[in-house]
């Protein structure tokens, strides 16, 4: 029992929610992601920039850094590149100077730089958000989820070494709370969700852990309290960057998809629902249609599913879909399906007593 903080990491947005589970009170709020503000921040700096820091989302800030350079010097610290890239000739390439992390440190005092760090966690504008709901900046454990791609190895596609990362914790465990990790204890190749745990020491909490979106998303979902004594689901969370369904049974895995949100349309959707619990999808397959991945434990069949169920902040496009499908709000909160999944995925992992989220 104890008080817990629970942050979605998204392209769009960032999603808090706290959480009390002596006296059952949470608090919740829905901001711009932090890789949007960090943007924003490099777009209005003028003349050279050093970046220190380490690897967070990209997108925005990526194509700020690049833009920059056509008008001053950047310079970034090899981990801080990563960000841009895990090949810093790419990097390079761009007309960034890369560094090692000790001379970034030392440019950071030329008066000729402005300093940008880069970072998934804002520390000081956490506590901001959380003081702002009128309780106090302190947990007793901080869980924190993000998309990882991992590190791959040369010549090995980053979609198939994530996959690899996730089949590889399924095999043993096929629930998405196997995707959950202490801090001390997340995979190396799990680089992005390993600087989020670095970072994460600097919060004031006894534990931390992190876990990737999607996992965290397809967890959420069959909680909400529509799923209640259901036992075969397809839940769907269609989120600003990346769309994720997933067959769920009996709070087993039974597979999951995922893509672009970009590239998906409702007759898309709906063809990718129904293969996805009649078993017929694969992950070649879904690579092949230009998808992220796709994972196959076992099939129930789309005639035995009892409720499709949708979240996310861009599932207005099941609007168009032919199939039955429920928008769902774990906790109330359509955008909580994240932050849900993460506490439900801690519960589980220190035998807390049930929660309802309703």
């Amino acid at each position: 029992m104890g008080r817990y903080l629970l942050l979605d990491i998204g392209a769009g947005t960032l999603d808090m929610l706290c959480y009390d589970t002596e006296h059952d009170l949470h608090y919740k709020a829905v901001v711009r992601s932090p890789v949007r503000v960090l943007a924003d921040e490099i777009r209005q700096t003028r003349g050279n920039l050093v970046v220190t820091g380490c690897e967070m989302g990209g997108g925005p800030v990526s194509q700020a850094l690049i833009d920059h350079v056509k008008t001053a010097e950047v310079v970034m610290s090899a981990p801080s590149a990563a960000t841009i890239h895990h090949d810093v000739q790419r990097v390079v390439a761009h007309g960034i100077r890369v560094v090692d992390a000790a001379e970034a440190e030392v440019l950071k005092k030329d008066s000729r730089f402005h300093h940008i760090r880069t970072a998934d966690l804002q520390p000081d504008r956490l506590k901001r958000l959380v003081q702002g709901f009128g309780v106090p900046f302190a947990f007793d454990a901080v869980a924190i989820c993000a998309q990882d791609h991992g590190a791959a190895p040369p010549g090995v596609s980053h979609l198939d070494f994530r996959h690899r990362m996730f089949t590889t914790a399924l095999a043993q465990h096929p629930v998405p709370e196997s995707l959950l990790y202490r801090s001390e204890q997340v995979p190396a190749e799990m680089n992005r969700l390993s600087a989020i745990a670095d970072d994460a020491k600097a919060l004031p909490c006894d534990r931390v852990y992190v876990m990737d979106s999607g996992m965290a998303a397809i967890l959420g979902a069959s909680m909400d309290v529509l799923t209640a004594d259901l036992r075969r689901l397809l839940v769907l969370d269609v989120a600003t960057s990346h769309t994720v369904g997933a067959a769920v049974e009996g709070g087993v895995l039974c597979g999951f998809f995922e893509y672009h949100t970009a590239d998906i349309t409702a007759a898309r959707l709906d063809r990718l629902l129904r293969d996805l619990a009649d078993g017929k999808l694969s992950h070649r397959r879904i690579l092949d249609e230009g998808g992220h991945g796709a994972y196959n434990h076992r099939a129930f069949g789309y005639d035995g599913v009892e409720l499709i169920l949708a979240t996310g902040p861009r599932r207005r496009l099941a609007l168009e879909s032919k199939l039955p499908i429920t928008f769902g709000a774990p906790w109330g909160d359509n955008m909580m399906t994240g932050t849900v999944g993460l506490m439900e995925a801690v519960r589980r992992r220190e035998g807390l007593p049930p929660i309802s989220y309703v």
